[in-house]
């Protein structure tokens, strides 16, 4: 960019129109236009019952992730980095979310992903973007095995059909889960089963058919005729009635006592933010310029750090929560053929429209069925390939993805990451060092007559 400066760097993240569409003028411009719409509306399809079910995941309503997800695409769609990119809620905010809602209230998450948005847009303006990028595969992996444990052990109630709660911490989980599995009701299991058969089947047979919203079709004729009397716990028994004002805005307060534990967890849960929407974001643009062989203008990183400040800063306000980059819901939106940012701003429209007529049906979903489609996320969050590139490559890097994966579930997110970090940056050059005299020393044992 020419006259770099920090002016011409905001004017330039700030500009929606920054040669992300440039595709949208390849060919047919119809139906260029026809096929992000109907990438928009389907993706919207599919987001739904994942939005309302990590929503609800994290301590909060279902009609949280379904604005959510709305306002972050469009943000996202508006000021990010990457031209076919799909933002909303994931399942790698769950565990920071959920330990934020369990001490503090929705105003607070407000505050704490403010800042968090601050300085994602900091780090946008003085270009940290390929720093961030710099974090290595194997804890992302390991941290990505670590979230899918957190999210199926929290579904244990769910799963299990029951109205006791549910503790936080994986011990509590595990006990929860021997002392209740006698008392379990099958109908719920059986539910949650065909719930995450279905997810698995239908999204695999075409990317035009909404797995997840079939399977709460089935949940709500199911628990509204053949199982009406089987004592499924609805999400309206849990939750009351799902609204359709989606605008409501919640602004940020301030604690009403300073204490040190307080200031300490605002700036935990705002960093561990920070976190998580740099690092799945960035992953997520950088996959998606792979999957979608984009030969033109290629993402940004900066400007995708900028998105998502802009994303974390305005969609709580509008009582949701913290988004980011979801990569499996971009990489739908690539299949379905998106060629430009228009998918995200129609998702926006079509997945308001759509939860506005179905709220009624909404509520009378199982909880079971969001436990099957909550464990279809977590199971398809690990994938075998990632983690065999990782067991291919040193024991160094096996063993950050094994502590990460471990530490996780045990000691929360941003205790296992950050830890994680600090010791790839203490022992990274000591351990490369080590690798390049084994290998020095393997060469020279080869060419030995």
């Amino acid at each position: 960019m020419k006259n770099d400066t920090l002016l011409n760097r905001f004017l330039f993240y700030m500009n929606p129109n920054d040669g992300r569409y440039e595709d949208l003028k390849k060919g047919n411009i119809t139906r260029n236009i026809a096929k992000d719409l109907t990438a928009g509306l389907i993706v919207a399809a599919v987001a739904i019952p994942l939005a309302m079910g990590f929503a609800m995941a994290s301590g909060l309503r279902p009609e949280q992730g379904i604005v959510g997800g709305a306002i972050a695409g469009l943000f996202g769609a508006l000021f990010g980095g990457s031209k076919y990119q799909v933002y909303g809620p994931t399942a790698a905010f769950i565990p920071v979310i959920a330990g934020l809602m369990a001490v503090y209230n929705h105003s607070f998450l407000v505050l704490a992903s403010g800042i968090a948005g601050i300085i994602l847009m900091l780090s946008a303006l003085f270009r940290i973007g390929r720093v961030v990028e710099r974090v290595p595969h194997s804890i992302v992996v390991g941290f990505t095995i670590g979230i899918a444990i957190v999210i199926a052990f929290s579904q244990i109630g769910e799963v299990l059909g029951s109205k006791e709660k549910v503790g936080y911490g994986i011990i509590d989980q595990l006990r929860f889960l021997y002392n209740n599995i006698p008392s379990a009701n099958i109908f719920a299991v059986l539910m949650t089963a065909i719930t995450f058969i279905f997810c698995k089947i239908f999204l695999k047979m075409s990317s035009f058919i909404p797995g997840p919203l079939i399977a709460l079709a089935f949940g709500f004729i199911a628990g509204q005729t053949f199982w009406a009397d089987k004592n499924l716990i609805l999400i309206a028994d849990k939750y009351g009635s799902i609204p359709t004002d989606f605008f409501v805005i919640t602004p940020p307060l301030l604690p009403e006592s300073w204490t040190s534990k307080v200031i300490f967890d605002l700036f935990y849960f705002a960093f561990a933010i920070y976190i998580v929407a740099a690092i799945e974001s960035l992953l997520c643009s950088r996959m998606a310029d792979r999957v979608a062989n984009n030969k033109g203008i290629p993402y940004n990183p900066n400007k995708e750090l900028w998105g998502q400040g802009m994303v974390n800063l305005f969609t709580p306000l509008f009582n949701g929560f913290p988004h980011t980059g979801a990569l499996a819901r971009t990489s739908v939106n690539i299949r379905l053929g998106a060629v430009s940012p228009l998918s995200g701003i129609a998702k926006f429209v079509f997945k308001l429209s759509l939860a506005a007529f179905l709220a009624a049906y909404l509520e009378k979903v199982p909880m079971a069925c969001i436990g099957g489609i909550l464990l279809y996320v977590a199971s398809g969050m690990v994938k075998m390939k990632e983690i065999k590139q990782v067991t291919s490559s040193t024991r160094y890097h096996i063993a950050l993805m094994s502590y990460t994966a471990v530490m996780v579930p045990v000691s929360g997110f941003m205790t296992a990451v950050v830890s994680a970090i600090m010791i790839y940056v203490i022992t990274y050059r000591f351990f490369e060092k080590r690798k390049e005299v084994v290998l020095a020393d393997e060469a020279l044992a080869i060419e030995a007559p």
